[in-house]
């Protein structure tokens, strides 16, 4: 069996993934997307060049590396055209290594339309979504009305589906959002232009994995998002609109979950959520303050601060539960380095009742009051160190803390934005 990995998100998104995707692609044949749309923002440093991702896999950025976006993804055709047209003008080879499974529900702008008119109904009840359409979108799909990237190879079906679509999201636009309607002929001319181009990459992203399965190859599995946004198992209501967790690596991909191999949860040394939402680690004072600015903790999709506090052990347990986790990666750790103390948040309180798990009700978890353990900072930096040993003994013990509670190894820990700034446990790199 091929040896894979999936790398996903253990909190509420933004942990790092792309970067640890693209410090082991260098290890696999291929790199799947899986879930989610262009809501992610997978930000990966090399030298001096940023790059933002957002629909493409992060494997873009390797040379002979093949990537794939899987029909668990919802793909605009714009959007995705756009990203391909800046990686090039940035000098990143495209043709022949991006493939888009043609079982995708596409995203159209009634699907943004619709985001935006019902985040603006919900006035201080909104979700807090990125606005880019991706619930809408998931949707259409779940009701069995999406229009998939199949149906742009055929005109004429494709035009006839559009006509049933946007005469029902118009109705809904105009009758109970009081939003303007848009233009099926617009829309259709828009997305088939985007369409021309990339008809080329369409193909069967499972039938094709299962040749990799059948060289030996291995592949790697890119979550977007984070677990506790999942549509099942996250803070419900304030999640996006696909499952994160492990599982949908198989169904939005075409591979048989025993095939799915290694899974990489990626946490950050702290707690970060952006947008609306039970956060039980944030923090509202100077400290929360210095985390975000030297964490740089703006969304990469929307520019929108995000919420810090301190890392949930509580809420990472779970995820390593029901993701199967069997190595973490710590990002961030270097964000630390100035803080003369550090809190885990080991156990929550509720009504005078201790718990080790998060409550499912969200009106129950924001009741819930962190119980903290209190650790010694290091107070010296951390950043560039690529050896565990090489860790002020202060970190070590941070870390080692965070296994013995969690009951999973470290294998990766990040100390910087680059590439190299990492720290990596060899036992790991030898299982892929």
């Amino acid at each position: 069996m091929a040896k894979n990995v999936v790398v996903l998100g253990m909190q509420w998104g933004d942990e790092g993934k792309g970067k640890i995707v693209d410090f082991l692609t260098g290890r696999v044949q291929a790199v799947v997307r899986y879930q989610g749309g262009h809501n992610a923002g997978h930000t990966i440093v090399i030298g001096s060049k940023k790059h933002i991702l957002h629909l493409i896999p992060s494997g873009i950025l390797h040379d002979n590396i093949v990537n794939f976006i899987g029909n668990g993804v919802v793909v605009s055709p714009t959007a995705l055209l756009k990203e391909i047209n800046d990686l090039v003008e940035q000098g990143v080879t495209v043709a022949g290594k991006l493939y888009i499974s043609d079982a995708c529900p596409l995203l159209l702008p009634y699907h943004v339309a619709l985001d935006k008119a019902r985040e603006n109904k919900s006035g201080k009840a909104a979700i807090g979504t990125t606005l880019r359409g991706i619930g809408p979108a998931y949707e259409d799909k779940i009701a069995r009305r999406a229009i998939r990237v199949c149906d742009l190879l055929d005109l004429d079906l494709f035009t006839a589906k559009l006509i049933e679509l946007a005469k029902y999201h118009n109705f809904i636009l105009q009758n109970y959002y009081g939003a303007e309607t848009l233009d099926y002929r617009q829309v259709r001319d828009e997305v088939l232009a985007a369409a021309t181009k990339l008809r080329p990459m369409i193909i069967d992203v499972a039938w094709e994995l299962a040749r990799y399965q059948e060289r030996g190859a291995s592949i790697l599995f890119e979550g977007a998002q984070g677990t506790f946004l999942d549509i099942d198992y996250g803070t419900y209501p304030f999640v996006t609109s696909s499952n994160t967790v492990a599982g949908a690596a198989a169904t939005g991909s075409g591979v048989g979950p025993l095939d799915l191999g290694y899974i990489l949860g990626i946490a950050k040394a702290y707690a970060t959520r952006v947008g609306a939402g039970v956060h039980p680690t944030e923090l509202h004072d100077e400290i929360g303050e210095q985390i975000r600015e030297r964490g740089k903790e703006f969304g990469s999709t929307t520019g929108r601060p995000r919420r810090c506090g301190w890392l949930d052990l509580v809420m990472l347990k779970r995820s390593t539960q029901l993701n199967s986790v069997k190595g973490l990666g710590i990002m961030k750790l270097d964000v630390l380095d100035t803080l003369k103390e550090i809190q885990l948040c080991t156990a929550y309180s509720l009504k005078g009742e201790i718990l080790n798990y998060p409550p499912t009700s969200v009106e129950l978890l924001q009741h819930c009051e962190p119980q903290y353990e209190k650790m010694p900072g290091w107070q010296c930096s951390t950043v560039g160190i690529k050896e565990f040993s090489h860790l002020p003994q202060a970190a070590q013990n941070y870390l080692r803390r965070i296994e013995k509670i969690i009951g999973v190894p470290i294998v990766m820990v990040s100390t910087g934005p680059e590439r190299e700034d990492t720290i990596v446990i060899r036992e790991f790199l030898n299982s892929l």
